[in-house]
């Protein structure tokens, strides 16, 4: 299974908004997995509630975020959603700088999700796929090598 196969065709969302807030941002972040039941409201809220507590954990490194909350919190079925945000987004992480790519996860359990982060992280380390995505204009090129993960 790749990692396409959990974002599916309608899980990339792609925006030029400039100066989002961190919510803005999050809720963003999360729409298609809200859209399409995967997820609870009170998902993203969890999510929202541990930024304020511990600010942006989820920024994994520069350009990168991994947005998640407990599969308790309100996950009904695994899935992926791909952000780009082609102008950046600040959210608050001082060591990685603005995101420019989010791969929000939903997973049911704590382990039944290990092969995606498997998946996830080669991809993160891929600088090249990862400016590919971030700069592509067409879905279809960003679906394609979402397949290779």
């Amino acid at each position: 299974m790749s990692l396409f196969d959990l974002i599916g065709n309608d899980g990339i969302v792609v925006t030029s908004e400039k100066h989002l807030t961190v919510n803005s941002a999050l809720d963003l972040m999360c729409s298609v997995l809200l859209k399409n039941g995967k997820v609870d409201p009170c998902y993203v809220e969890a999510i929202k509630q541990k930024h304020r507590e511990i600010g942006a954990y989820y920024v994994l490194a520069p350009k990168i975020a991994m947005p998640h909350a407990r599969p308790e919190d309100g996950v009904n079925e695994a899935g992926l959603q791909l952000t780009v945000f082609k102008n950046g987004v600040d959210l608050e992480s001082e060591d990685n700088g603005d995101v420019y790519l989010s791969v929000t996860l939903a997973a049911i359990d704590s382990d039944s999700h290990i092969n995606t982060i498997m998946a996830l992280s080669e991809l993160f380390q891929n600088d090249e796929d990862i400016d590919a995505i971030i700069h592509s204009d067409s879905k279809t090129a960003i679906i394609e090598i979402l397949r290779k993960y």
